[in-house]
Formats: C-alpha cells, structure tokens, sequence
C-alpha cells in the first residue's frame, strides 16, 4: 500500500499539489475498500473514521481531483450516484462491469477482451484508443439462480 502511495504522492507533485493529510487518508480508504464501489459518502464516512476533521467537500473535491489525473475512475451505472475506482497499474484500461438491473450488485472482468478490437481500429481507421469502459446491464447469476427457483407456495 505504501508503495502505491508514494506513486499517488509523486503524480499529485507532477502536476503541482500536494498529498495533504486529508488527500492521503482519502487514497488509503480508496486503497484499503479497492474491491468496492464506493460513492463520495461512503468514502466520507470511512475517511471520517481516519480524520473525522474532514469534511465532505474536501472528499469531493479530493476524488475529483484524482478523477482528473486518472488515479481513479468516476463510474456512473445509471442510478444517479457516482462511484469511485481505484484505477490499477497492471493494465492499460479499465476494467469492465457487469451491472444486475434486479439487486443493483456489480461485478467486474478484470480480462481487457476488447484489444484486439482496438487493434482493428487503429488499422482501419487510423484511430489510437487511450482508453475505454464497457459496462453491460442484465440479470446476475444470483437473480437468475433465484429467478429459476419454483415458487413455493
């Protein structure tokens, strides 16, 4: 973690800011909840726990700063709350989601399956791709498991 802390701390310094004492406890519950989607009141409230000084606006402003420097991605799934993702330095895009329109849950394809397609654009049509996001709304395995139950009655 720390490691990835100090890359956060020398991006932030390239572009003139500071890893503030606020920023910092940002990053790590970003870092320490990397597996979750987490929205700008959850990370207030779990940065809360680390320097209940903070405010809300300073968490908002902090996740949009790291938006913009594509330390993290804004992700948007359709119910009108923005969620925050730690971007990875394994790979070159994004990872992908699979969004279940029933219970809400995400799950994620760590696999890039769309290079070769990027590939093709560039060839045909002249066009780098620096990046992209594929989401796909459907039915979870766990609905579709409980869908295909009988009613018991």
């Amino acid at each position: 973690m720390e490691a990835r802390i100090e890359k956060i701390k020398q991006q932030l310094q390239s572009q003139g800011y500071k890893l503030t004492p606020q920023r910092e406890a940002t990053v790590r519950v970003l870092l320490e909840n990397e597996d979750d989607h987490l929205s700008a009141e959850d990370v207030f409230m779990l940065v809360r726990d680390k320097a209940p000084e903070i405010g809300l606006a300073t968490v908002y402003r902090t996740l949009e700063l790291l938006s913009e420097m594509h330390v993290v991605e804004k992700l948007n799934f359709g119910d009108g709350v923005a969620r925050y993702d730690l971007r990875t330095d394994s790979s070159k895009h994004h990872h992908h989601h699979l969004i279940c329109v029933q219970c809400g849950s995400m799950d994620e394809i760590k696999e890039d399956w769309l290079l070769p397609l990027e590939e093709r654009l560039e060839q045909e049509f002249g066009f780098t791709v620096l990046d992209h996001r594929l989401d796909f709304q459907g039915i979870c395995h766990r609905c579709n498991a409980k869908n295909d139950k009988p009613n018991e009655q």
